[in-house]
């Protein structure tokens, strides 16, 4: 293929692309397959010569639509969505015809400049004045580097050439809400998931200061380290929300960083009337949001928003002369803020979204989700033997029915039914099923569907 058969193949695929969306709700949105089976129809060994591209885009076309399952379904109620606008689609698809690695300012100088506006309009968006930050390609990402910044801050930075051994016990404190990002980053950090200190919680879910300050003072007394505090805000499980302000605040007069995780509930602080959920966030040494699952941008764009990058980059930065710009010294290379050298032009697609939707536009689309999933939520309990187990947290909330197998049972047959698509969660040792009204093109009466299908289903 040369790039004059790029433009001829491109314009198919966009159609290929119109058409996929506008027959969405038609297709169920979990294919109904046996684990193995699309294996088994692609060749054991790849082609010694070329392949027409007719034959490649027809077993494309017979293969990969019937594979998946549909992140763009209107009716994806399940985990939280990674949404993407048509103006974040076409921003990626310039991106891809860029092809630039952006792991430096001389390497793509205008989407490291982009980015650093496109953190700044969004910073601005959220509440979070005077912030700096970058752009990783998920959550996961921004919390290793902050997890990894919390550690070399409370060793005096001597762990990155030390290293752990014979060190003092660096421990990190959350909830038992937090996503199981965060365990991974003190595995991958070298903390130990032993150090991760689980620390109660409330009724509501809120992480409880109190403990929280016992914990810190108990592992002082004990020779340990304490050396940060995860932060929820919108949890995975049930979308539980620590008291943000009051965390941070203890965490900072303990001498600890604070990183708030708001991946998914994040992109709602948009919307003014949501902010008193994270009230604080704009105190914390960290944040973390991702435009990639509620607002519209493509996967994949997760923004760290920090109130100091200078220990960010003291713990993550590298460079060598290999990866210097002669003749500036104070420049911005963001491979040095997070973990991979390599980086793509992220900010392209938010410069898209942004401009395309208005933050109005925006601020429309979450406020509907909310309103919408109140009401799920509302006809799903007036449904005989429905218990609706925790009430709406923005859009997302969770029910089950009296006995664990039948509620299992019930989300076994509703998946299979293919009309929506929902998860599980255990909440306080309960099976429970989520509710997450998300997807960019959902409709008020997609949403209804949730109820009418249980309904059927009981």
């Amino acid at each position: 293929m040369n790039h004059d058969d790029l433009r001829d193949w491109s314009k198919r695929a966009a159609d290929w692309a119109h058409a996929y969306h506008a027959g969405l709700r038609a297709r169920p949105v979990r294919p109904d397959i046996a684990p193995g089976t699309l294996a088994a129809r692609l060749p054991a060994a790849p082609p010694e010569g070329p392949e027409p591209m007719e034959a490649i885009w027809s077993d494309f076309l017979d293969l990969v639509p019937e594979g998946l399952t549909h992140w763009q379904h209107p009716r994806f109620f399940a985990y939280f969505p990674a949404n993407a606008a048509p103006a974040s689609m076409l921003a990626e698809q310039l991106v891809n015809a860029i092809a630039a690695q952006a792991m430096l300012w001389q390497t793509a100088p205008i989407a490291t400049e982009m980015e650093e506006v496109m953190v700044a309009w969004m910073a601005q968006a959220l509440g979070l004045e005077q912030r700096r930050g970058v752009i990783h390609d998920s959550a996961t990402t921004a919390t290793l580097s902050a997890v990894l910044t919390m550690r070399e801050r409370a060793l005096g930075w001597a762990g990155l050439e030390d290293g752990l051994s014979g060190g003092p016990r660096v421990r990190i404190y959350a909830s038992d809400q937090v996503h199981s990002s965060v365990d991974k980053a003190v595995r991958v950090a070298g903390i130990g998931q032993s150090n991760l200190v689980r620390i109660p919680t409330d009724a509501g879910g809120a992480m409880q200061a109190q403990a929280l300050a016992a914990a810190i003072a108990a592992d002082r007394a004990a020779g340990a380290l304490p050396a940060g505090v995860v932060v929820c805000a919108g949890g995975t499980g049930v979308g539980a929300f620590d008291r943000v302000g009051e965390i941070v605040d203890l965490a900072r007069a303990e001498g600890l960083m604070s990183h708030v995780d708001a991946a998914w509930a994040g992109s709602a602080m948009i919307c003014p009337e949501f902010r008193p959920l994270w009230a604080g966030a704009e105190r914390a040494d960290s944040v973390v949001m991702n435009p990639h699952k509620w607002l519209g941008a493509q996967f994949d764009c997760s923004i760290q928003f920090l109130a100091d990058p200078g220990p960010q980059i003291r713990t993550l930065g590298l460079r060598p002369s290999y990866l210097e710009t002669p003749g500036q010294d104070e420049i911005t290379n963001f491979n040095e803020w997070t973990v991979p050298l390599g980086r793509r032009f992220r900010a392209l697609k938010l410069w898209f979204l942004l401009r395309a939707e208005g933050l109005e536009g925006l601020r429309a689309r979450l406020r509907n989700h909310v309103a919408w999933a109140e009401a799920a939520a509302q006809d799903l309990a007036r449904l005989p033997g429905v218990e609706i187990v925790t009430p709406p947290s923005l859009s997302l909330f969770s029910f089950a029915l009296a006995s664990e197998a039948a509620t299992e049972a019930l989300l076994t047959r509703i998946n299979a039914d293919g009309r929506i698509y929902l998860t599980q969660t255990r909440h306080r040792g309960r099976y429970v099923i989520r509710v997450q009204v998300g997807p960019y093109a959902t409709t008020a009466e997609d949403v209804a569907m949730i109820a009418r299908v249980v309904e059927e289903l009981l």
